[in-house]
């Protein structure tokens, strides 16, 4: 296992050195890095860590969802209000009604293979925006109008939304008995993981306030606390639906808001160091998982597909804009920090095809491509238009 997480870390090092030479995202060299030695390519990868990869990826993932906690100002979120709520569920939605509408007679599948399809493909990669949205309400941009705020809000529950609306799809193409009240989930998903998080997070603010502990030890405390937060969403699993990942958000939120202003940007810069080599490993890990033998399948067809799908999403985020005081550049923003899929896509993809569905190996084919093509599209996207598209806050004040 040591020798395989020295391939992820060098590997990954040195594809993201060669993409910033040419000006890329640093993803890029690591979603190519991860192809490269993962099992589908050199297959440099222990078995072992390809075992506990998912939850290595999941461990990476809450090291910026605290750090976002951390940067997120609720009074801002409030102001968002509606928009918010919106980026949660329409544009997943929109994206799932484009691949019922074309792909059962672009790919010849079933109309509920699509709707497996779409949901696979419906979620938006909150490893590839968080990042970004937490650099952005650091620099200021954007957060005037809480933009920043309001999309990391929303790829924070898309994903919620997204993979219940899979599994019941998946258990309608199984030929189960479906009960619309598994729907019920969303909202309880939602409110549990909140209330759950306020909850650790007091707790953890009466530890911090007790003690006289340092920075390192409240750092050490927070990551145990986040991953007692996941493992009861497993525990909890077939009793009630709980998003951990919401639940992390709202405990770091409850820490920002009861500490001290030093104390919070003392622990927001040691997460953000931890994050560098999370950030390896989530994305090296995220392309080891990307099977390359099935893009070859897919054709130009699948490509279509994709892309007719990332336009039916733009219309719901469009949707979610609407009435809104955010002018024209900042609602393309809005669009492009919608496009990247990764980490759900990783994760799920190859679930139907396990499963024995009819629509598996087009499903797995139609998600690597999709990761391949809108993970660096997206963070290339964010990156290059968010200077010239949000506005700073010194110009506001100026």
């Amino acid at each position: 296992m040591l020798t395989s997480l020295a391939f992820i870390f060098l590997v990954g090092l040195f594809f993201a050195w060669i993409c910033e030479r040419i000006n890329l995202p640093k993803i890029i060299g690591y979603l190519l890095a991860g192809i490269l030695i993962g099992p589908y390519a050199l297959n440099l990868l222990d078995s072992s860590i390809l075992l506990i990869s998912s939850d290595l990826r999941k461990l990476a993932l809450v090291i910026i969802l605290i750090k976002a906690g951390l940067s997120l100002d609720l009074k801002d979120l409030k102001k968002v209000g509606r928009p918010a709520v919106m980026m949660a569920c329409v544009p997943a939605s929109c994206e799932i009604i484009g691949f019922l509408l074309f792909a059962p007679k672009l790919l010849h599948i079933s109309f509920i293979d699509a709707a497996v399809m779409g949901a696979v493909l419906g979620a938006v990669s909150p490893a590839v925006v968080v990042p970004r949205m937490v650099r952005l309400m650091e620099e200021g941009y954007g957060t005037k109008k809480s933009i920043p705020q309001m999309i990391l809000a929303g790829a924070s529950c898309d994903d919620i939304y997204v993979i219940v609306l899979f599994s019941t799809f998946v258990n309608m193409a199984k030929g189960g008995h479906v009960e619309w009240l598994d729907f019920i989930q969303i909202p309880t998903s939602i409110l549990f993981g909140v209330l759950l998080g306020i909850g650790f997070g007091w707790i953890l603010n009466c530890l911090f306030k007790k003690g006289t502990m340092n920075n390192s030890i409240k750092v050490i405390l927070i990551l145990a606390f986040s991953f007692f937060l996941i493992s009861i969403e497993n525990w909890m699993e077939s009793i009630v639906s709980i998003s951990s990942l919401l639940a992390v958000v709202s405990m770091s939120c409850v820490l920002k808001k009861k500490s001290e202003e030093k104390t919070v940007v003392n622990l927001s810069q040691k997460f953000g160091k931890l994050w560098i080599g999370a950030e390896i490993l989530l994305f090296v890990l995220v392309g080891a998982a990307v099977d390359i033998r099935y893009t070859m399948q897919a054709g130009i067809v699948a490509i279509l597909m994709i892309f007719i799908g990332l336009f039916f999403r733009c219309i719901g985020v469009c949707l979610c804009t609407l009435k809104t005081h955010l002018n024209a550049k900042e609602r393309l923003f809005c669009l492009i920090a919608y496009l990247p899929k990764a980490t759900v896509q990783a994760a799920i993809g190859s679930v139907p095809l396990a499963m024995g569905l009819s629509c598996g190996e087009i499903v797995l084919s139609v998600s690597v491509l999709a990761i391949l093509i809108t993970a660096p599209l997206g963070a290339i996207g964010m990156d290059c238009t968010y200077k010239k598209f949000l506005v700073h806050n010194r110009t506001m004040i100026e």
